[in-house]
């Protein structure tokens, strides 16, 4: 019955996260999820998961490695989650859109509620990979640099 409930609640994350994935939002992280809770009972899912981990890993180790790769990340994250405020207040289409009025704002309310919650897991993940994924004497050696260098 466990692995019946996983394997639904992991094929419909992925679905899930197909849907989402063109709009703002967490499509992505929804289908790793769902591909996440798949490998637990399907080799083929760990097999596609366990690669996606490692470069995720050293990926976001990369984007919070030193203090202005650190800033620039949690500066863009929270700017992204505060856009979905946009898709919440749905102002009117601008007259200077040239696209066709069904691309003003795609997705509606869920679009900016999905946008917000992401920019808010987004850092937390930030604040977890600073203090997880960088070790201590690289951050001493950054304020180091930071110090010498007069800023």
């Amino acid at each position: 019955m466990r692995r019946l409930l996983l394997s639904s609640t992991g094929w419909l994350l992925v679905l899930v996260g197909l849907v989402l994935y063109p709009l703002p939002g967490p499509g992505l992280v929804v289908m790793v999820l769902g591909l996440a809770l798949l490998s637990r009972h399907d080799p083929w899912a760990a097999a596609r998961l366990e690669p996606l981990q490692r470069r995720a890993l050293v990926e976001t180790r990369r984007t919070v490695a030193t203090w202005p790769r650190l800033l620039v990340t949690a500066s863009v994250t929270v700017a992204l989650g505060v856009s979905g405020l946009v898709w919440l207040a749905d102002p009117a289409q601008p007259a200077w859109w040239l696209l066709p009025a069904w691309t003003w704002l795609p997705g509606g309310t869920w679009a900016g509620v999905g946008q917000i919650v992401s920019g808010v897991a987004g850092l937390a993940i930030v604040v977890w990979a600073r203090l997880a994924l960088v070790p201590e004497e690289s951050t001493s050696r950054d304020m180091k640099t930071l110090r010498g260098s007069g800023r």
